[in-house]
């Protein structure tokens, strides 16, 4: 069976995505680099669950500076939405049942803010979780699946 996918997949962005990104961690670096690019570029959309934003300044200034946190995040802030969480969206994430809770924080936000995929490396931690989990690398592939010569994205659905 095949599934359609919308024009612009909206997205979940999982914390060690963007800290591939910023930290130049290989070899992911390379995928989660490219992905980021495509939601620049208008081809998805891009979203982080709030509490990413504060662990991604603490872990960069801790690995680099402080100067080069608050320009990770200034970036950060630019390029990927922010999905506000409250007390409800946290008890979700309880009852999602996950070995880790703040993979299921991260759920809970994907599912707030209704996203095609959850975007991260380790999709193994996601297992039996409402969302679909896929790699930069997979969701780039279905990305330029959807590119027509002239770079537009058709609407054709995914194989």
């Amino acid at each position: 069976m095949t599934l359609a996918v919308p024009a612009i997949p909206k997205l979940l962005i999982d914390t060690n995505v963007v800290l591939d990104v910023m930290l130049e961690r290989g070899p992911w670096v390379e995928d989660a680099t490219a992905l980021l690019d495509a939601i620049a570029k208008g081809h998805a959309e891009g979203h982080i669950a709030g509490h990413t934003v504060t662990t991604v300044y603490y872990i960069v200034e801790r690995e680099r500076n402080r100067s080069v946190a608050a320009t990770a995040i200034n970036d950060l802030l630019q390029l990927l939405n922010v999905v506000p969480l409250g007390s409800a969206d946290f008890q979700r994430a309880l009852g999602i049942g996950l070995r880790d809770y703040e993979d299921g924080v991260q759920v809970a936000a994907g599912l707030h803010v209704g996203v095609d995929y959850l975007v991260t490396r380790n999709a193994k931690d996601f297992k039996g979780a409402p969302l679909m989990p896929r790699s930069p690398g997979e969701i780039l592939g279905l990305l330029e699946s959807r590119q027509t010569p002239q770079g537009l994205i058709t609407g054709t659905p995914e194989g």
